[in-house]
């Protein structure tokens, strides 16, 4: 007990003074690349303060889950359907080929072992990591803005369904029977409290988000963890549990900018369990292997660019006419840590994926994120976007 808590003081040190940091110093790095940073300088392989218990363990779990979460309310409706939805769908699903095909050819080479994990870690897009950025700039709700949105929700959903259905301990039909299961009783779980919406029930609900009761955050706390462990009973990947729990909350909750519900699952989410994760799963990264071969890392730090970011140029150029900002919004697509980082701690932990891989494949993305943004708000710079963007 006297080392989990050790271990929680300094992931929570490290939570706390990294936005202080970041906002002190003006550092245009993202949170999560020095939470992971600091993890690791923290972690068993370095000065060895923060020690992987099981306890530990279980907070880290609980945080990668309202990743996805909040992944999941993340998701408009608006921006997966329509022009956007179709092309976004498109590149997505050529990422995955793409991606399919260049790491079988590393496979067949014997870099890598975990042929799945690694093709489909290579087609996330960072879309919570990149959503303060394009918020901050007043693009979000531009139409340029709204495609990217379209892009992103497909580079954080379609993993999680591949995930789901691929990387589970069942056959790849036995997963497709139990996914369609999941789904019917996920449709229940928003069905049933929709309809069961009470005046009464909602004036009781409606109270408590101004008393100790809090009811609303109770009701949402309850139907992740419903979903967690129905996802679980049916051999399902938690992450797609958590991740259908943020839509039905959002369906359940319209989770609009600023509403009062939205700040208390942040809180909850980004003030502890989310960071703590991160800070972990910097802890576990098999940061020698990185330094005695950076080459890999390096690989698929460019592999992430020609697999998610390379495919825009071509698919979105009859809504996105100028070579310049399609070349911002491929940047931009081609980010991607958070979803990375959980991949691969989902395989490293099944013993599927080599650690050495999964150390390279999350530093590969923190590239992306240090790397990217950058390029793309340097390319920003030169084109008033409001006029080259047809969508």
């Amino acid at each position: 007990m006297r080392q989990d808590f050790g271990s929680l003081l300094f992931i929570m040190v490290i939570a706390a003074f990294v936005p202080l940091v970041v906002g002190l110093l003006r550092i245009r790095v993202a949170e999560v690349v020095l939470l992971l940073g600091v993890g690791v300088l923290f972690g068993p392989q370095m000065l060895g303060f923060i020690h992987i218990t099981q306890s530990i363990e279980v907070f880290a779990e609980l945080g990668m889950g309202l990743l996805f979460f909040v992944a999941g309310m993340e998701i408009d409706k608006r921006a997966v359907t329509g022009t956007g939805g179709r092309l976004a769908a498109v590149s997505w699903g050529v990422a995955l080929l793409l991606a399919g095909l260049f790491t079988g050819a590393l496979s067949m080479l014997g870099v890598v072992q975990d042929f799945v994990g690694v093709s489909i870690a290579l087609t996330t897009t960072a879309l919570g990591t990149l959503l303060p950025i394009l918020r901050d700039a007043g693009e979000l709700g531009s139409p340029f803005g709204r495609l990217f949105l379209g892009a992103g929700a497909w580079g954080e959903l379609g993993p999680i369904v591949a995930i789901a259905i691929l990387l589970g301990s069942k056959s790849t039909a036995a997963s497709l029977l139990f996914f369609a299961i999941f789904l019917v009783v996920a449709a229940l779980t928003l069905v049933v409290p929709a309809r069961l919406r009470l005046p009464a029930v909602t004036a009781i609900i409606d109270r408590g988000n101004h008393t100790s009761s809090q009811t609303a955050v109770r009701l949402i706390m309850l139907l992740l963890v419903t979903l967690l462990v129905v996802a679980g009973a049916f051999g399902i990947d938690a992450v797609l549990g958590a991740f259908i729990a943020g839509i039905i909350a959002r369906r359940l909750a319209p989770l609009e900018e600023g509403s009062a519900l939205l700040h208390k699952v942040d809180a909850i989410a980004f003030g502890f369990f989310i960071p703590l994760f991160f800070v972990v799963s910097g802890a576990r990264l098999d940061v020698h292997s990185i330094v005695a071969g950076p080459l890999k890392m390096l690989v698929f730090f460019v592999l992430l660019f020609v697999v998610r970011g390379l495919p825009q140029m071509v698919i979105y150029r009859s809504v996105i006419p100028d070579r310049v900002t399609r070349w911002r919004f491929s940047f931009l697509v081609a980010t991607g840590l958070p979803l990375l980082v959980a991949i691969t701690s989902l395989e490293v932990s099944r013993q599927v994926m080599r650690p050495d891989t999964g150390a390279a494949i999350v530093g590969a993305g923190a590239l992306s994120v240090l790397v990217f943004p950058l390029a793309a708000a340097a390319l920003g710079r030169r084109r008033p976007q409001s006029v080259v963007v047809n969508a």
